[in-house]
């Protein structure tokens, strides 16, 4: 049975089936996404919820330990870890690569209103989710500032309008706000002047909590006409609320502006962030697990402009990080390293054939098969990226064989006097079967790599079928396009001329052949001495594969850094911006910054002594150094401040679990008890740091910062009908930052912030 003689019979309609899959492949490239990876994201969830001032143990006990119990019992969940902090708890889900996440973020939020009546009733508002990995570094920042208007309101612009709507958009996960510049009416009591009132804490808080409202009025109406009841029921800005009274003494009013400072501040004064060193609000876009970078990017700077037009032109925009160029930058050198391989490929053949006739034809197979497998890759929902290409580059070394062997076969043919026709006819029949087995062997090849589960399967998944379908395409066309061109191209011996190329080069390949028999017979005389040496490449082998550094990928430059800052654990919120500029003043001062965004304060589940800092490198094109090395040229001059330590790391696309980390790997310390943990972490630190092949260590551990206890003298407390509710009720009045009362506008609510 002859495979090709179809092919061969009609060779105007195989030249008419290799242009249109020339087409479709040309077609499929242009519409083939690009991506750093494919994908193989976990489908991953974050849980946040807030209680201002409460301690990291409460908000441990009373909000996270509830809905843990609740999220354990969904299906398919993989991981679940939690971080509390100062009046913050982040609980990340991560789920099996199977499960769908818009389906287990219905079962999240099913979880979190199951969970709603165990959770603190003060609580502001029941804990939220996004479909994010908070470990994944952000895919765009966006830096706002303005030159005419206080922070506060480019924030609440941000806040109210641009982060609403970009979250929206198709591939979003979460925007984050940094800068926290949220405006808030912020009461500062005087507690000496309020006990000579004869008030306390509560009172104040009683008061503000009643004095605005936003509750449904209703309606009347008579025979002809109907109204809607309307009243000025909400109370906006400090001005209105230092005129409110909050009690009568001595048949006087005492309003509030009498016993506190009443100013429009921000809701959490503790936050700041910065860009290039000047104070700025950030916007920090990360995607939903398993969305296009890209796309994902190119949605929010499309809808970038209109957007700008729902704030004030006073409100400049920037973009501080964007992971587009990077990712495009590695796609195309990896574009350009496989078209370098079609070039070599091509040359190879020639320089052995040595005929360029011949060499049209499995050159030819290359390019088409390689289009061929853009195809089919775009029919599988592949993308264009790193692995992809590079199965692509590996295969132009495969595709070419089988087109060389049917060429070279039918070329025999045509020198022992058959004509070109049946000679292809011939050759192709004679050659086909062991085509087919080839194929069949190098395919079989990549069977473990497509039965591999977990995330490393998911991650080659992509790489070994697009190694395949290269190498059966490549099969195809060598069965039907190349015996085909080689009946219209090939030509007898006698009928073409030699030239002087053919003859220093048949000379050439004459010596070499030559001196290849010389080397075999030496070796054949010395078979024992080359079976040992053979047994000891093995063994040597064996001991390098031992020794070798070994990891899941390889170090990447994305031109983009992530750090995290750390200062002493008693340290205030003014300290620690101070030491947070010291430090960006550090990193923005190297030659290779092109920009460095940075961010501090008690948010998204970090504590007040923290900051994050993410520094984008200029192209790779304008700098000298990789990530690694910029990070060794600034760890000793960040040493210099001190109090506090700066840890960087190059961020990658391939990232395992659902944790962020301040270094590049983690070890988690598990136990029943709280005091084992805080008893044995510092014991390990303090072994792990005598390692000299370890740096930048540190845990999230923070239990050694100041703390003021306070021990109730409980019979006093009851005869003088104290109980232990209103003494915390009075702290958390005064030392909290407690929003008290809300007041709502059509875009956004604005809190009322009491403390002492």
């Amino acid at each position: 049975m002859n495979l090709s003689a179809p092919f061969v019979r009609h060779p105007i309609a195989t030249s008419l089936l290799a242009a249109a899959m020339l087409l479709a492949g040309v077609a499929a490239y242009l519409e083939l996404p690009i991506s750093p990876l494919p994908k193989m994201d976990f489908p991953t969830i974050q849980v946040s919820a807030g209680l201002p001032g409460a301690s990291p143990e409460t908000m441990a006990s009373s909000v996270a330990t509830p809905l843990e119990r609740r999220f354990g019992r969904i299906a398919g969940l993989a991981e679940m870890t939690s971080a509390s902090a100062l009046g913050a708890t982040t609980i990340t889900l991560q789920f099996d690569l199977d499960r769908d996440v818009t389906g287990a973020a219905r079962d999240v939020q099913a979880a979190i209103n199951a969970a709603a009546g165990e959770l603190p009733p003060n609580l502001p508002s029941l804990p939220n989710y996004r479909k994010v990995n908070p470990a994944d570094a952000p895919i765009l920042i966006l830096s706002l500032r303005s030159k005419t208007l206080p922070l506060a309101q480019v924030f609440d612009a941000a806040n109210s309008v641009l982060a609403q709507k970009f979250s929206r958009i198709e591939g979003v996960g979460q925007v984050f706000v940094g800068g926290g510049q949220q405006p808030a009416v912020r009461v500062q009591v005087d507690p000496e002047t309020l006990a000579g009132r004869d008030l306390g804490m509560e009172d104040v808080r009683v008061a503000l909590a009643s004095a605005t409202s936003n509750q449904p009025k209703g309606a009347v109406s008579d025979a002809r006409r109907s109204y809607v009841i309307d009243a000025d029921n909400q109370l906006f800005g400090a001005a209105a609320y230092k005129k409110l009274i909050i009690a009568y003494r001595g048949n006087a009013a005492v309003r509030l502006g009498d016993v506190a400072n009443v100013f429009d501040d921000v809701e959490n004064n503790r936050l700041a962030a910065w860009i290039d060193g000047q104070r700025s609000v950030l916007m920090i876009i990360r995607r939903q697990p398993g969305a296009n970078i890209l796309e994902t990017i190119a949605r929010v700077k499309a809808a970038l402009p209109h957007l700008t037009e729902s704030i004030s032109p006073a409100i400049d925009i920037d973009v501080a990080v964007d992971r587009t160029q990077t990712i495009r930058a590695s796609v195309h050198d990896v574009e350009i390293t496989l078209l370098l391989g079609v070039v070599l490929v091509t040359l190879v053949v020639f320089l052995f054939l040595r005929n360029g006739r011949a060499t049209i034809i499995p050159s030819v197979a290359v390019p088409l098969s390689l289009l061929g497998t853009f195809g089919v890759m775009y029919m599988l929902g592949y993308s264009l990226d790193n692995l992809s290409l590079m199965a692509l580059t590996i295969s132009t070394g495969f595709v070419i064989d089988d087109a060389i062997v049917v060429t070279e076969n039918i070329s025999r043919l045509i020198e022992d006097g058959m004509s070109p026709r049946d000679a292809a006819l011939e050759g192709s029949r004679q050659i086909g079967f062991t085509i087919v087995s080839i194929t069949t062997s190098l395919i079989a090849v990549f069977i473990p790599i497509l039965l591999m589960g977990g995330v490393v399967g998911r991650l080659f998944r992509e790489f070994s079928v697009t190694l395949a379908v290269a190498i059966a395409i490549s099969a195809l066309v060598s069965l039907t396009l190349t015996p085909t061109m080689a009946a219209q191209l090939l030509r007898p011996l006698s009928e073409s001329k030699q030239g002087r190329f053919y003859r220093w080069s048949e000379a050439a390949f004459e010596a070499l052949t030559r001196g290849y028999d010389r080397a075999l017979r030496v070796v054949l005389r010395w078979a024992k001495l080359m079976v040992l040496l053979t047994l000891a490449t093995v063994a040597l082998t064996v001991m390098l594969a031992i020794r070798i550094p070994k990891g899941l990928f390889p170090q990447q430059d994305t031109g983009l850094i992530a750090g995290s800052s750390q200062a002493s654990q008693d340290i205030s919120s003014s300290a620690m911006r101070a030491q947070q500029e010291a430090l960006n003043a550090i990193v923005n001062k190297d030659p290779d910054v092109d920009h460095a965004v940075s961010f501090v304060g008690a948010s998204n589940g970090s504590t007040g002594n923290t900051g994050t800092l993410f520094v984008a490198l200029k192209p790779y094109a304008q700098r000298k150094s990789t990530p690694d090395q910029v990070i060794a040229r600034l760890r000793p001059q960040l040493a210099k401040v001190a109090g506090v330590t700066l840890l960087l790391q190059a961020v990658q696309d391939v990232r395992i679990g659902g944790r962020s980390s301040r270094t590049q790997y983690q070890y988690t310390l598990e136990g029943p008890k709280l005091d084992d943990l805080q008893l044995w972490t510092p014991r390990l630190m303090e072994r792990m740091r005598k390692l000299p092949i370890l740096k930048d260590l540190n845990t999230d551990l923070q239990t050694s910062g100041l703390q003021l206890s306070i021990i109730i003298d409980r019979d006093t407390a009851a005869r003088l009908g104290v109980t232990a509710q209103a003494i915390d009720d009075t702290l958390y009045d005064a030392f909290g930052q407690r929003q008290v009362s809300t007041s709502f506008t059509p875009l956004n609510y604005y809190r009322v912030v009491l403390e002492a």
